[in-house]
């Protein structure tokens, strides 16, 4: 049987391996980001880097850092030297879907301003058009009925619940989770849902990661644009 934590493990070490002594990171949110989190907290702990400052993308990975010893920064305009996450849906291309775990619009924020975001993940996030499975979207609460109305030409919306309220995401909106059809152009399609009233953020990230750590039974596969 497949061991998938061994290979999100796998795929965060080869990501961490882009950090230098001196950077700032910017730490994703997930079951594979995670991994990064511990790496560079290892790391920091035998003395392999020094001076790495973390800005985490959730309240979980801030958590997760701080216990590890990981100094925290705010985002400022400088941004980060490095971005690690990992990724609900890769294509060949290197266009993401990603916020499953409900911290899309922070994810974006902090990777957007990388000067090289690197996705990790196990081979099952793999595939040939985006699309596989759902697409996140954060919404404004206020009017979200008629926003997923709106929607609903893109796409089968869905309000998402968590223990049978609204999945309230670190952002304060509320999460919908969409059907797509395969997504022949994630940018346009991303454009088309930003352009919806209410919609604050979705979870399609073309053409932001440069590089990508897929990990499975033969190893771990570097791709790269």
């Amino acid at each position: 049987m497949e061991n998938l934590e061994t290979f999100k493990q796998a795929a965060a070490i080869a990501a961490v391996r882009h950090l230098e002594s001196g950077m700032v990171v910017g730490l994703g949110t997930g079951s594979t980001a995670k991994y990064a989190v511990l790496e560079v907290g290892r790391k920091l702990r035998a003395g392999e880097l020094r001076d790495v400052r973390a800005v985490p993308t959730s309240e979980a990975t801030a958590k997760l850092a701080t216990e590890q010893g990981i100094p925290l920064l705010e985002l400022d305009p400088y941004g980060v030297d490095v971005a690690i996450d990992g990724a609900d849906e890769i294509d060949p291309g290197l266009n993401l879907i990603k916020g499953l775990g409900g911290a899309l619009l922070r994810e974006k924020i902090v990777e957007q301003t990388a000067r090289l975001f690197v996705a990790v993940a196990d081979h099952t996030k793999l595939v040939e058009r985006l699309g596989r499975g759902f697409l996140p979207l954060e919404i404004v609460p206020f009017g979200y009925k008629v926003t997923l109305k709106r929607l609903e030409p893109l796409g089968e919306p869905q309000f998402w619940l968590k223990d049978d309220q609204p999945f309230v995401t670190d952002g304060g909106n509320y999460a919908v989770k969409m059907r797509v059809a395969p997504i022949q152009n994630p940018a346009e399609l991303h454009a088309r849902l930003k352009g919806v009233v209410g919609v604050v953020e979705t979870g399609l990230f073309p053409g932001m990661a440069k590089k990508a750590y897929v990990a499975g039974e033969n190893g771990v596969r570097a791709m790269s644009l």
